[in-house]
C-alpha cells in the first residue's frame, strides 16, 4: 500500500462532495443519539438491540447494502458488513461501537442527555463523540465513495466496547471474518479540535478491590477504641502509601518510558482537565509521559459508611476499588501482581488483606512507519492543512491486541472526531464537534481512495 501526497484539487471535490451531504450526516446523528444504548449489566437490553438496528439501517442507506446483525455469543449483537476488494487492492476494515456510558441529567448535564442539541458549532448528547461520531464518519465515508470502492471495505460496530466485550473471543474464535490489510479504529480524537492527531500507544489498565477486616463484627468505639484497629482506618493508611510525595505511584517495578511523540502542554492540561486555581499537577516527567508512558493509580471507589448513616462504631470492615492505567507494552498480569503484593505489604497492625475482583486489560502499542500509516498521516495533514501530531491516549480498547495476533501483519490507524478540549467522553455535556464529522469523513474518503490506486500500489 501506497499513497502519494493528495493533489489539493482532490481535498477540495471531496470536501465539495461531502458538505452535499453533512446536514443528513449530522440528522443521522442526532437519531442515533436518542437510543439510550448502554450495555451494562442492569439496564434495559432494548433500545441496545435497537441501537444495532439502526446502526445496520444507516450503513445500508448509505451504501454498505449488506449490513448485518452478528450475533456474539454471550453478548450483544456487533453490525458487520463487507465490500470485497478490486483485484489486487488491500482490504481495509473500519471499527467503531454503538453502546454508550450511562448518563442521568441529574449528573451534571445542562440538557437531556438523550436529547440532542447544536450550539457553538458542536452537537451535546450521551454518544456523540464516544462513539456514535465512528459510526456515522464510517457510514458517510463510504457514501461519500459513490459507489466507487478502491479498496476492499469490511465495517464492525461493537455493541459491548464500553463493558465487558465478548467480540475479543469472538474474533480469536472467527480471524477470516477480521482479515484485513489496514484497521482504522475511529474511536479515538485529538487534543484539540482541527489539530491532527494519529494515536500511537494506549494504556492498558488493571484493577483490583482490597478489603480490610480488623474484627468479626462492629462494637462501640468508646467500649473498644483504642486498642482495637479501625478497619477503616487501616484501609485508609494503606491507599496514602499507593504514592510517593511527589505523587508518583510508589509501587517498585512497574514498567514506565519516557514519551518521545508530540507534547501535551501543561497550561492545555490544566484548562483541559478543570485542575483548580493553585492545585498542583502531580507525579515526575513531561505531561506527556505522566499520561502516556507511566503507570497512574486512582480509588475509585470505597465501601464504607456514608457520612449521613454515621454511628460511634469501631467498622470491622472496609474495602476500595483500585484502578492502576499501566503503561503501553506492559504486561498487566505482573503489574497487578505487583499492586496485589504492595497493598498485602502495606496493611498496618497486621489486618487481614484480601484481594478480590481482579481485572486486566492489556496497553496497544501501534505500529508505525508502515505504507498505511505514512498515507494515513499524509492525507490527513492534507485535510486539516497543517501537520499531525502523534499522541498517546489514556484509555484503553483491549480488542486492538486480540486483533493484532488474530490478523498479525495488518496496520493499523487510531483516530477519530473527538477532542479532549470540549468532548467530555464519559462526562456531562459529551459533544462532539461538527466540523469535525465532516474533516474526518473527506480524511477517511481520500485515504480509501489513496490506497486503491492502482499507480500507488508497490510495483
Amino acid at each position: 500500500m501506497e499513497c502519494n501526497n493528495p493533489d489539493p484539487a482532490n481535498v477540495d471535490a471531496m470536501s465539495r462532495n461531502v458538505r452535499t451531504f453533512i446536514a443528513e450526516v449530522i440528522g443521522d446523528l442526532k437519531k442515533l443519539i436518542m437510543v439510550p444504548s448502554v450495555a451494562f449489566p442492569g439496564y434495559p437490553p432494548e433500545p441496545v438491540h435497537r441501537m444495532a438496528a439502526a446502526t445496520a439501517d444507516l450503513l445500508r442507506r448509505y451504501g454498505l447494502s449488506n449490513a448485518r446483525l452478528l450475533e456474539i455469543p454471550g453478548g450483544y449483537p456487533a453490525v458487520a458488513g463487507d465490500i470485497p476488494p478490486p483485484p489486487g487492492a488491500p482490504t481495509v476494515l473500519l471499527y467503531a461501537h454503538y453502546d454508550v456510558q450511562p448518563a442521568r441529567r441529574e449528573d451534571g448535564w445542562e440538557t437531556d442527555p438523550w436529547t440532542p442539541v447544536i450550539r457553538d458549532g458542536r452537537l451535546f448528547g450521551r454518544g456523540a463523540a464516544d462513539n456514535k461520531s465512528g459510526i456515522v464518519t464510517i457510514a458517510a465515508t463510504i457514501r461519500a465513495l459513490s459507489g466507487r470502492y478502491p479498496v476492499g471495505i469490511k465495517v464492525i460496530i461493537e455493541g459491548e466496547e464500553e463493558t465487558a466485550s465478548h467480540l475479543e473471543a469472538f474474533a480469536e474464535a472467527h480471524p477470516g471474518l477480521f482479515r484485513c490489510d489496514l484497521f482504522v479504529i475511529t474511536d479515538m480524537g485529538k487534543l484539540v479540535a482541527g489539530r491532527p492527531v494519529l494515536s500511537t500507544t494506549l494504556r492498558g489498565e488493571v484493577s483490583c478491590v482490597v478489603t480490610a477486616r480488623s474484627l468479626a463484627h462492629a462494637v462501640h468505639s468508646g467500649e473498644f477504641g483504642g486498642p482495637a484497629p479501625d478497619a477503616l482506618v487501616a484501609l485508609i493508611k494503606m491507599l496514602a502509601t499507593l504514592h510517593d510525595e511527589l505523587g508518583d505511584v510508589a509501587i517498585a517495578g512497574l514498567s514506565s518510558f519516557l514519551w518521545s511523540g508530540s507534547e501535551y502542554p501543561e497550561d492545555l492540561y490544566r484548562r483541559l482537565s478543570g485542575l483548580l486555581d493553585g492545585v498542583d499537577t502531580i507525579g515526575t516527567g513531561t505531561i506527556g509521559s505522566r499520561l502516556w508512558s507511566k503507570p497512574s493509580l486512582t480509588v475509585i471507589g470505597i465501601d464504607a459508611p456514608a457520612v449521613r448513616d454515621a454511628s460511634n462504631i469501631l467498622i470491622p470492615q472496609a474495602r476500595a476499588r483500585i484502578s492502576m492505567r499501566i503503561a503501553p507494552g506492559a504486561d498487566p498480569q505482573q503489574e497487578i501482581r505487583l499492586l496485589a503484593d504492595y497493598l498485602r505489604a502495606a496493611a498496618p497492625w497486621h489486618v487481614h488483606v484480601e484481594i478480590s475482583e481482579v481485572h486486566t486489560s492489556s496497553g496497544f502499542i501501534c505500529p508505525t512507519g508502515g505504507q498505511g500509516y505514512e498515507a494515513a498521516r499524509k492525507v490527513m495533514g492534507a485535510v486539516y492543512r497543517r501537520p499531525v501530531q502523534e499522541a498517546g491516549g489514556g484509555g484503553t480498547i483491549p480488542l486492538l491486541n486480540v486483533l493484532k495476533r488474530v490478523v498479525p501483519g495488518a496496520e493499523f490507524i487510531l483516530w477519530g472526531c473527538e477532542d479532549n478540549e470540549r468532548s467530555r467522553i464519559h462526562g456531562s455535556n459529551e459533544s462532539v464537534d461538527t466540523g469535525e464529522l465532516e474533516r474526518m469523513i473527506v480524511t477517511q474518503a481520500l485515504l480509501l481512495q489513496g490506497l486503491g490506486n492502482p499507480a500507488m500500489l508497490p510495483r
